[in-house]
């Protein structure tokens, strides 16, 4: 469970804390003296504190011992998340830590800066605990935030707890083994979490899945012992809805490439592969809170990429929800299959757009970094959109474009695509392009955040695994959704 984080009633320091509490206060550059009264500037200056963004000393001042957290001379909100990551996890052994970070701020700034400081606070505490202990001596399990801003500073720390709950949870799913997370336990896992905030649920076994013709996603799953699974979530507000919007995930359980094998090294990371579900899923539970006039609808095709004994066959054909019959000449390219029936379905219940979100292709890697996911699509105004979400939510994505030229290289001999394109490049503007096929004239954004759904390595909030990357930006894109241009 995420460490408590609430906010005091009070204007300032100090409030009840136990005698084993850390108390951090903000300090700005160039105004050591004003933001810690009391401290040997000089000696502070000695161990080189000088308030930069990020910079922690413990030391003495008129109020007692105190962390002093450098806000550098202006702070943005992505400095506050980071800066709250990185307090709770040099508080991490004691019993609980008090932030008053927020006080140095204008009033304006205040409840943006909360929001981002309430999600770094919970997110740098993060550990995945489900099959080894805490370290010894980690006793943090309660924060508390000080700082003026009344309802608006309390409503953006609860917000911020919120948002962060959810990338936690798509965390642990991202870092639970393949082989404990089924398809199967992942639909019982998104059953529980939707059902929790007035969801509705519908799965789909494989009985369903074919009734349903979801040909991609069977498949992709002809190799597996483990059956797939279609998991529905809708929320539908009381009263006239102001939009609808689908998104889709892609949920390959474990993916190890089918008879197109992966190489043991191209395995290792591969139960992340249903990122794209788990974040899906993640901001669906907060939709209900952010975005409760808004119709969403969830689509997540769940299944893993296996060998076993009647696995697909390069060269294969198969036939999607829609009708289009596929030609699979690389088993591996098996996330674009399950995304096709799923796009399918959302095209059916008519929404006013579609974004989809999957850890697709090693290419958009090659291309943008560990760190940015590539952004593709059929109408400019729906990706500008997720863009300007992302930004404000400190989450790094670029524009790609999808060149026409490009889609001459899925057109087959014996069916109507090819699962992939024609020679070694392009690949994650190809992948698109297929996807592109399923969505008709429905506005569309396609989000391959292959890079930075998980981390090999900790920095600012993330820890080593999954990172919940893509659940700020959805939430923003919702909260403030309106009517499309056309």
């Amino acid at each position: 469970m995420p460490v408590a984080v609430t906010l005091a009633h009070a204007a300032a320091l100090p409030v009840d804390l136990p005698d084993d509490a850390v108390v951090a206060i903000g300090v700005r550059a160039g105004q050591l003296a004003d933001d810690a009264p009391g401290l040997d500037v000089d000696l502070a200056a000695l161990s080189g504190f000088e308030g930069k963004v990020g910079q922690l000393l413990v030391a003495a001042i008129a109020a007692g011992p105190r962390l002093l957290v450098g806000l550098g001379a202006d702070p943005d909100p992505a400095t506050f998340r980071r800066i709250g990551a990185s307090v709770a996890k040099k508080a991490s052994t004691h019993a609980a830590l008090a932030v008053d970070l927020l006080s140095p701020l204008d009033a304006a700034d205040r409840a943006v800066a909360a929001e981002a400081l309430a999600q770094g606070l919970v997110l740098g505490t993060y550990r995945f605990g489900a099959y080894k202990p805490a370290p010894e001596g980690t006793t943090l399990a309660a924060i508390t935030v000080v700082g003026k801003g009344g309802a608006r500073v309390a409503g953006a720390v609860e917000r911020g707890v919120a948002v962060a709950t959810a990338m936690v949870l798509v965390r642990d799913l991202v870092n639970t083994p393949g082989g404990d997370l089924t398809p199967k336990a992942f639909a019982a896992e998104a059953t529980r979490a939707a059902t929790a905030v007035g969801l509705e649920v519908e799965v789909l076994d494989k009985a369903a899945i074919r009734k349903a013709k979801l040909g991609g996603l069977l498949g992709v799953n002809r190799g597996s012992a483990q059956e797939p699974r279609f998991v529905k979530l809708t929320h539908r507000p009381d009263g006239r809805a102001k939009g609808k919007v689908a998104l889709v995930g892609k949920g390959v359980t474990f993916d190890a490439g089918g008879l197109s094998i992966k190489t043991a090294a191209g395995m290792e990371w591969m139960k992340t592969d249903m990122a794209g579900a788990a974040t899906v899923l993640g901001a669906m539970t907060l939709v209900p809170t952010v975005a409760p006039r808004l119709e969403v609808t969830a689509y997540l095709p769940l299944t893993d990429n296996m060998l076993g004994p009647d696995a697909t066959r390069v060269g294969d054909v198969l036939t999607a929800r829609n009708g289009t019959t596929i030609e699979v000449l690389n088993t591996d390219a098996e996330g674009r299959l399950i995304l096709a029936d799923a796009l399918a379905l959302a095209v059916e219940d008519e929404p006013d757009a579609i974004i989809d979100l999957a850890t697709l292709t090693g290419a958009v890697i090659v291309a943008l970094g560990e760190r940015t996911a590539g952004v593709m699509g059929n109408h400019e105004g729906l990706s500008q959109r997720v863009l300007d979400a992302a930004d404000a939510a400190g989450e790094a994505m670029w524009p790609l474009p999808l060149p026409d030229h490009l889609r001459k290289g899925l057109d087959s001999e014996v069916a109507d695509l090819r699962n992939i394109g024609v020679g070694p490049y392009g690949g994650a503007l190809t992948a698109a392009l297929f996807l592109r096929e399923f969505v008709g004239d429905v506005p569309w954004a396609h989000l391959d955040i292959a890079g930075p759904a998980d981390t090999t390595s900790a920095w600012d909030e993330n820890a080593r695994g999954g990172t919940g990357f893509a659940v700020r930006t959805l939430v923003n894109l919702l909260a403030g959704w309106s009517k499309l241009p056309e």
